[in-house]
């Protein structure tokens, strides 16, 4: 047991997870908020949640720059804080907004699946023009079987490539590194 418990007091690992905690939970309020002022939570107004995610991996690497990297933070700090907090803070609103559905309201599930049929059927002569139509009966009815344990992994995978731009140029931003050998001429 103590092995793990050394590898979960590594700085880094310490300062992603609290910042994934509070990233995941206030993206859940975002959602919480969302469905409180009659806006569809899963709807297109979701996306903007990533907005808590940028700044909540923005503030954990300009903290962990600042408390644990004396002034420095390489790339692959910024890279793997900023991953891991977006990993781990969607798998939290992902398991939390499933409990909501599967809970508190379920027709939250049935709008979100019947925004996605009226997608797909408006997309039918020009986006999915190439499917036949044996293929497309497969994947409306696919969209249309879902459970609400859909939620969970599309939030995960929606998270992670919404953010790979904005992680790299956060990462990039915080980037400092000592060059040691080129500035100390002494």
């Amino acid at each position: 047991m103590n092995p793990i418990v050394a590898y979960f007091s590594k700085p880094i690992l310490k300062v992603s997870l609290i910042f994934a905690a509070v990233a995941g939970i206030a993206a859940f309020l975002f959602f919480l908020a969302l469905y409180l002022l009659g806006i569809p939570p899963l709807g297109s107004g979701h996306i903007f949640d990533a907005g808590i995610y940028i700044i909540l991996v923005a503030s954990a690497c300009w903290y962990y720059r600042r408390k644990y990297g004396n002034g420095f933070l390489h790339l692959w700090e910024g890279l793997t804080m900023g991953y891991f907090i977006t990993m781990v803070a969607a798998m939290i609103n992902g398991w939390l907004i499933y409990l909501f559905v599967s809970y508190v309201d379920y027709s939250v599930f049935t709008e979100y699946i019947q925004a996605g049929l009226a997608v797909l059927a408006e997309g039918r002569t020009t986006n999915t023009k190439y499917l036949t139509d044996k293929e497309y009966l497969d994947l409306y009815n696919s969209i249309k079987n879902n459970k609400p344990s859909i939620l969970i992994s599309n939030e995960i995978t929606q998270r992670l490539l919404v953010m790979i731009i904005p992680i790299l140029v956060i990462s990039l931003i915080f980037r400092k590194q000592d060059y040691g050998v080129f500035q100390n001429k002494s």
